[in-house]
């Protein structure tokens, strides 16, 4: 019988004395990410038990504005991306991906 194998995503948060990141780092070795800096972090993970979503959204306080609106946007296409490949509906996902472009063009992040 082979092992059950084990894979740790780590993130690691810097508060500054009012409880507001000032850095984040997150490592995923088997990703070959090591303490790899970076200033935003969305997660979500499923609570099968009580049928709900928690989150952890984390941001440094020298998050430019509209980097966080590129990192939103990248996001919500990556999302619609995944419901596709989870649920296989076609429809949907192409709903989604028209409000990816609409968010894209309200927030001028569309390519000239």
């Amino acid at each position: 019988m082979v092992g059950k194998m084990k894979s740790e995503i780590k993130v690691e948060v810097t508060l500054d004395e009012n409880r507001i990141p000032e850095s984040l780092s997150w490592s995923a070795k088997d990703g070959g990410i090591d303490n790899a800096a970076t200033k935003a972090v969305l997660m979500s993970v499923w609570d099968s038990k009580a049928k709900e979503t928690l989150r952890i959204d984390l941001w440094t306080k020298d998050m430019p504005v509209d980097e966080m609106k590129m990192f939103f946007h990248q996001t919500l296409v990556a999302m619609s991306d995944t419901y596709l490949r989870a649920t296989d509906d076609k429809k949907m996902t192409d709903t989604m991906k028209d409000f990816c472009e609409y968010f894209a063009e309200k927030n001028n992040l569309l390519k000239k």
